[in-house]
């Protein structure tokens, strides 16, 4: 029998929303300060996926320069009908705060990989929107609702009626979930069978108490009955299992009459210890029994490691290359950049062929110009190399390789210029490691490197152990300093401080990286990066 392994979508993709188009399946997942927004990944089985699309490309869909780490692209919602694609979307502006300023918005598609459309602005009640298309021709639109008083935040689930000729929300707010004593009920999704509408949600946080929950009625605007064995995922009775955090989530019929759900995953690096790759997407089969109810088909509420998969004809992708060379005339589909699009302005792979010229703007820590492509650590173990070419004046410009989680946690080996008024010619490699308000210097001296014009530098990423190394000749690695705290760039670790509401919902990445503080903009060339799993 063949087993879909999982996670199935590794690394930093959460809150999945799955549909089948026939016999394609299309999974988009969250991205948050990361540009373009959303990823779509494609499969025919249920057990290979391929990354295909990013829809929301530019700044007329998605403006997110200078939002606070890990607000933008909320919980996506992908529905098909009648021949249109309809993406749902929040672009959450704050979160640190009583107030949450969430505006929904919808684009359409007729072809999944676009154009997407200019977005329709739905409302901004909540977060975690999505559509349902009911049988009598009538559009909903689901939501949570933020409630700001008494910390309350979590104000339960609310329904209208969306207008497909006007693209305007019609009718009254209908109040229809409060959700259960799991609380912090999100995500909700909406489905119609057998004469019940059933409203799947998720509850408890995205911690370690995170759970989905199923609720059914006889009408849409309910009251609702929540599912005798409520919640019918979730990992929190079983600590040590390998997928914890299980919750947010959909669910698909194949076209056997199988039903499966995706749902959010972290892979801990230690018992209910941090995850630095983030929150993924895992899967797991479902059956609906006699009593109209959708439960686990191996029982109980824990996912698995390895699920039946459907009987469905195989379809394998290519496997992604090590090495990128950039030859290519576009970016690699697996890079992104905080915030902005990577426009030619500051991120050019023409100007040099075979190289990525990154141009320097602002610091790591900048919520608006960086200069920054970098891509999802997927595994407990990797390694990241790249070499590059740059000639700096003085000490305000850098550029590197960054293992990089927000703006307050990253590590960075960087090259850099002498004092200002200094030599010009001098050259040395440092290294800073970031913890918030905590700025390390882990060498005692910088390295002079004066006279390299081609630096090599790499990362050996293996879960809390993290060691960078150089070579002026290509092989000929050197250690760089001590061995840091990889466990830093998780979920886990950022958010544990004294503020109740950071938000801190992404994963580790790797990248390169060019800065130029005196707003000089010299740039830095890369020739190749390497990404490689253990």
């Amino acid at each position: 029998m063949t087993m879909i392994k999982n996670p199935i979508i590794r690394g930093f993709n959460p809150d999945p929303s799955i549909i089948r188009v026939e016999d394609d399946y299309y999974v988009v997942t969250s991205t948050f300060e990361w540009f373009p927004g959303y990823q779509i990944h494609h499969s025919k089985d249920l057990v290979h996926w391929q990354l295909i699309n990013r829809p929301l490309d530019r700044v007329s869909q998605l403006d997110m320069a200078g939002i606070p780490d890990s607000c933008g692209v909320w919980a996506p919602c992908l529905t098909h009908y009648e021949g249109v694609f309809y993406l749902l979307y929040t672009n959450v502006r704050r979160f640190d705060s009583p107030w949450k300023d969430t505006p929904n918005y919808v684009v359409t598609a007729t072809d999944i990989n676009g154009p997407w459309s200019e977005p329709v602005y739905l409302n901004s009640s909540g977060f975690d929107s999505s559509f349902f298309h009911d049988d009598d021709g009538k559009t909903w639109l689901v939501n949570m609702i933020v409630d700001h008083r008494h910390d309350k935040f979590f104000g339960g689930i609310v329904l209208q009626q969306y207008c497909k000729d006007t693209n305007k929300l019609v009718g009254d707010v209908e109040y229809i979930f409060e959700g259960t004593e799991r609380g912090r009920t999100e995500g909700p999704h909406l489905y119609k069978r057998n004469g019940y509408y059933y409203l799947l949600t998720a509850e408890g946080g995205t911690g370690y108490e995170h759970c989905m929950t199923l609720a059914r009625s006889r009408t849409i605007t309910g009251p609702y009955e929540v599912h005798p064995e409520n919640p019918i995922i979730s990992a929190l009775e079983q600590p040590s299992a390998y997928l914890q955090r299980t919750g947010h989530g959909d669910i698909v019929e194949t076209q056997n009459g199988d039903w499966y759900a995706v749902f959010l995953t972290g892979r801990p690096l230690t018992e209910r210890g941090n995850c630095i790759t983030g929150r993924e997407t895992a899967i797991e089969k479902m059956e609906w029994r006699d009593d109209d109810w959708l439960y686990l088909a191996c029982g109980g509420r824990q996912a698995r490691c390895k699920v039946e998969a459907p009987n469905l004809p195989e379809h394998a992708f290519p496997e992604l290359a090590e090495r990128l060379d950039f030859d290519d005339e576009t970016i690699d589909i697996n890079f992104q950049a905080p915030r902005i699009p990577m426009t030619a302005d500051w991120v050019n792979l023409a100007q040099r062929p075979g190289f990525m010229r990154l141009y320097g703007r602002e610091s790591l820590s900048s919520c608006f110009n960086q200069s920054l492509v970098a891509r999802r650590v997927q595994a407990h173990h990797i390694e990241t190399a790249t070499c590059v070419e740059f000639e700096p004046d003085n000490f305000q410009q850098m550029a590197g390789l960054t293992c990089y989680y927000n703006t307050y946690y990253f590590h960075y080996l960087y090259i850099h210029g002498d004092d200002l008024g200094g030599d010009k010619s001098k050259k040395f490699l440092n290294l800073i490691s970031v913890d918030r308000v905590d700025y390390d210097h882990p060498l005692a001296e910088p390295i002079d490197i004066t006279g390299a014009e081609r630096v090599y530098l790499k990362a050996d990423f293996d879960g809390a152990q993290l060691q960078y190394f150089y070579a002026l000749k290509q092989g000929e690695w050197i250690k760089v300093g001590p061995v840091l705290d990889g466990s830093r760039l998780s979920d886990e670790h950022a958010s544990n401080f004294t503020h109740r509401f950071h938000a801190a919902f992404t994963g580790a990445f790797v990248g390169m990286a060019c800065q130029d503080l005196s707003g000089q903009g010299i740039h830095a060339d890369f020739d190749w990066f390497e990404y490689r799993e253990f």
